[in-house]
């Protein structure tokens, strides 16, 4: 584009988005901590999906403090079914270093603010722009797309990242770049859609050379997807005098810091129940009794999917350990919503409420 065509572009796009009524809760807060809580939670997330809970967490955690001081079980109980739990994690963490190393305020510095766990390029120019009206574009999947359109960019993401994010600093608009960034967003998730664009509404239309020469179906160029893996999984429902055995999972890995019931994956030629005699005894140094299959449950996640088999078990002898996991305990059957579980754990729920020792 010219740069008076620049000029005319960056004015439709914020007149349009001035005038449009896409009305959600961090947009009537100039909090940093609302705005960088948000971004957090929108990542990866449909808005539908983060909306109940963003109100939840503020009515529960209005501030900087409240998070830092809150232990991270119950932390990740509030963010439960949101996934991705690696950002409540961080969130958690960057929430108290700023506690302790900037006085509780959140640095309105770029480079102070990319340190804190989580925050990404992403992130940080995103809480920049709409909370300090610093002019960095933030460049997420929507913004990928309507520029890839805009200038019909023969080149795959992220190789054509340099490209994007030259072409945004041009047009970003130096006197209101978070509402230059959060235009984009909208822009991209309400009309330049990944399927099915509404071009003939678009308010920057004229200027999107894919439009222009009928090719939008062509950009972003795709990148063909791998199949999705199932795995095998086998659980034990573990009981003891009332009591159920559950682990936690280590924070490094999938679902990072939840409770769940032991087990794992089976493997070939294995059975299920053998599947979690093995698992108890490699993560928990337990040695169990499989004594009825309790239920069978199908889920998928973002990368992969799996089918679940339950089995109530009897404790045989061990005394736990955090072998392979980290941490573990005996809980009531009523006491297990108290925590917080994978969904797929979830799954279970009704079939152990009421269960008594076997």
């Amino acid at each position: 584009m010219k740069s008076m065509d620049m000029q005319s572009f960056s004015f439709d796009l914020l007149d349009w988005y001035h005038h449009t009524d896409y009305d959600f809760p961090w947009r009537h807060s100039n909090d940093p901590y609302a705005i960088w809580l948000s971004e957090v939670m929108l990542q990866q997330t449909r808005i539908s999906t983060v909306l109940p809970y963003y109100q939840r967490w503020i009515s529960t955690l209005p501030n900087l403090r409240s998070v830092a001081d809150t232990h991270i079980d119950d932390i990740l109980k509030l963010w439960e079914g949101l996934g991705y739990y690696h950002r409540a994690r961080n969130f958690h963490r960057a929430c108290q270093i700023i506690i302790q190393e900037y006085r509780a305020k959140i640095p309105p510095d770029h480079s102070e603010f990319s340190k804190l766990p989580g925050v990404g390029p992403y992130i940080a120019a995103a809480v920049m722009s709409i909370a300090f009206n610093i002019p960095l574009p933030a460049i997420d999947g929507n913004a990928v797309r309507v520029v890839s359109r805009l200038n019909a960019i023969n080149t795959h993401y992220p190789q054509s990242k340099k490209q994007i994010s030259s072409l945004l600093n041009e047009i970003i608009t130096p006197d209101d770049p978070g509402g230059f960034n959060q235009a984009i967003m909208d822009l991209g998730r309400e009309i330049c859609t990944s399927s099915n664009p509404s071009c003939n509404i678009c308010p920057v239309s004229l200027y999107c050379i894919s439009y222009v020469n009928n090719i939008v179906d062509k950009y972003p160029l795709k990148v063909q997807k791998s199949s999705r893996p199932h795995y095998y999984v086998a659980v034990g429902i573990i009981l003891n005098n009332n009591q159920i055995l559950i682990s936690k999972r280590r924070e490094s890995g999938l679902l990072g810091g939840l409770w769940e019931f032991p087990g794992g994956k089976i493997k070939i030629n294995e059975s299920g129940p053998d599947c979690v005699i093995r698992e108890v005894q490699e993560e928990l140094n337990v040695s169990v009794v499989p004594k009825s299959h309790l239920k069978q449950i199908q889920h998928a996640y973002s990368h992969f999917s799996i089918t679940m088999d339950a089995y109530l078990c009897k404790y045989r002898c061990g005394r736990p350990k955090a072998l392979r996991c980290a941490d573990f305990r005996w809980v009531y059957p009523h006491e297990i919503q108290k925590l917080a579980f994978p969904r797929a754990n979830h799954k279970l729920f009704d079939s152990i409420d009421g269960v008594v020792c076997v």
